[in-house]
């Protein structure tokens, strides 16, 4: 290959910077986010057997996510990765490391009202994050590092500071405004400028307009440039990529179209999955780009869904779109906040001291419990970065999950606090303590079994089959006492009274 005297010039200047990061330069960061997809959305099984080892399911068979194997191949996955059941508190849990019970910001973050819901809490975040919010990006940022947004962000609604991710510790946003659904995909309809959906159009990507550029793609090109940039620049970045991709409106990528139009799925189906294609691509070019620039060995990527599968599959309480998992983003079940949890170091090497300082096995699976607000932690300390005493932070490091050992002194619990409607549940917390799951309904329905109180054994009944909340009453004591404890240790808010409407409802014991 015959490289003109500029590409030469740009290939050693690159070779130069490369090598000074392999003799110590802070580590690389990619947060690899991608909207509304669950567990069960992939070629890559996540979900596990008797004896630990992953099984495959009908939906492994659907989908096509060879890239997402391949980083699977080169780290660990888990099996009980954890989100909210819905995109806004994820987020903001990531950019945190708190729980969404603490940092209030419950819901889905609408742009433009106060969508609390009818009985929802008066005082949740509606707001969102801030200029003084302490966050992820703003202190790698204060660490010297290049923090890059591109996709969507949905921190905070659209008149605040917090729907521009520029205000809160990025120095660069690409894409990222206060909506959570994009416009549209296609270039050819501007992303959604200039249609219906305008006040969703995805901002920054005028130079794809008009063209056949699949929103993915452009949102790939666009942070691959960056982290060029930063590579040059001599700078360690930190890439937050956060796909608007897989979230409705469900318009199919037609370079994948083929794959799946003889799957006899519906053609909202099929569109879905060719999202989950094109998503997948771009974390293989991302990964192939890390490998041009030489920085793959100093780079540790982080792979994961925002919230449960929103494949248009089935009802969304039913063993369907996430099967074999019960329910869908928004839902109490599983399918609602089990998500895909991928951590490795996009290329493996004994000699970088970041990967000697954390070790991440490759090709194995972590049946242990974790959660989204763990990655904060965890990368500040590979960092070196300490977050403000005054700042709580309710994640723990993952470094021992992540070598495939048992973190025997690691609290083997998760809270999920949705005090708000309408949505696939309505006003509900979880609480998860080792095998157990409770979950609570403030206003019981025809969704909980007309019951304040639903109740799982996951080790004998993962998918959530058996409701032995009358059966167990010794057990569901205990777990709604935890649940309590949870919620107030986490200083929550609450749905209101209707009586009222401001008496705050707390869960009872049975």
């Amino acid at each position: 290959m015959i490289f003109t005297i500029k590409q030469a010039v740009r290939i050693l200047v690159i070779s130069c910077l490369c090598a000074t990061a392999a003799r110590g330069a802070p580590p690389n960061i990619v947060v690899f986010l991608v909207d509304d997809m669950g567990v069960m959305d992939t070629s890559v099984p996540f979900l596990t057997d008797e004896t630990g080892s992953p099984k495959r399911y009908p939906l492994n068979d659907y989908y096509r996510t060879p890239n997402m194997e391949r980083l699977a191949n080169r780290g660990i996955r888990f099996s009980n990765f954890y989100a909210m059941s819905v995109c806004s508190p994820t987020r903001i849990s990531i950019m945190t490391g708190q729980n969404a019970a603490r940092h209030h910001s419950t819901n889905w973050i609408n742009p433009d009202r106060n969508n609390r819901g009818p009985f929802g809490p008066p005082q949740w975040n509606w707001q969102g994050l801030n200029t003084e919010s302490v966050t992820l990006p703003r202190l790698l940022q204060s660490a010297g590092y290049r923090t890059i947004h591109v996709g969507k962000a949905h921190f905070g609604a659209r008149r605040f500071p917090g729907a521009e991710p520029k205000n809160l510790g990025f120095d660069i946003n690409v894409g990222g405004r206060s909506f959570g659904a994009p416009g549209s995909y296609y270039g050819t309809k501007n992303y959604g400028k200039g249609t219906k959906r305008s006040s969703s159009a995805v901002p920054h990507l005028d130079k794809y307009h008009g063209t056949e550029t699949f929103l993915t793609e452009a949102l790939t090109i666009e942070a691959k440039s960056h982290v060029t940039e930063a590579v040059r620049a001599a700078k360690p970045f930190y890439l937050y990529c956060s796909h608007y991709a897989v979230h409705s409106p469900f318009n199919s990528d037609s370079r994948f179209a083929g794959n799946y139009k003889d799957s006899g799925k519906s053609a909202p189906a099929q569109a879905f999955a060719t999202l989950i294609e094109g998503m997948d691509k771009s974390l293989g070019d991302v990964l192939d780009h890390l490998d041009t620039l030489g920085v793959a060995e100093n780079t540790l990527v982080f792979f994961l869904g925002d919230n449960g599968s929103d494949a248009p599959l089935g009802h969304q309480h039913a063993v369907a779109c996430a099967a074999p998992l019960r329910g869908k983003k928004g839902a109490h079940y599983e399918g609602g906040m089990r998500v895909p949890f991928i951590a490795a170091w996009a290329k493996s090497s004994d000699d970088n001291a970041f990967q000697q300082r954390l070790p991440i096995v490759a090709g194995a699976i972590q049946n242990q419990p974790a959660a989204v607000h763990d990655l904060f932690p965890t990368i500040l300390a590979l960092t070196d970065i300490e977050s403000p005493d005054s700042h709580v932070v309710d994640g723990l490091r993952l470094d021992r999950l992540l070598t495939g050992k048992f973190d025997k002194m690691r609290p083997e619990k998760f809270l999920m606090h949705y005090p708000h409607a309408p949505h696939r549940s309505n006003y509900f917390t979880c609480y998860r303590e080792g095998d157990w799951k409770v979950i609570y309904h403030y206003y019981p329905s025809k969704a909980s079994e007309d019951s304040h109180y639903q109740l799982y054994n996951l080790a004998d009944d993962p998918f959530e089959s058996q409701n032995l909340a009358a059966a167990r009453p010794e057990h569901l004591r205990r777990m709604v006492s935890g649940l309590i404890a949870e919620l107030e240790h986490h200083d929550a808010v609450y749905p209101v009274a209707k009586s009222d409407g401001k008496t705050p409802l707390r869960p009872e014991l049975p």
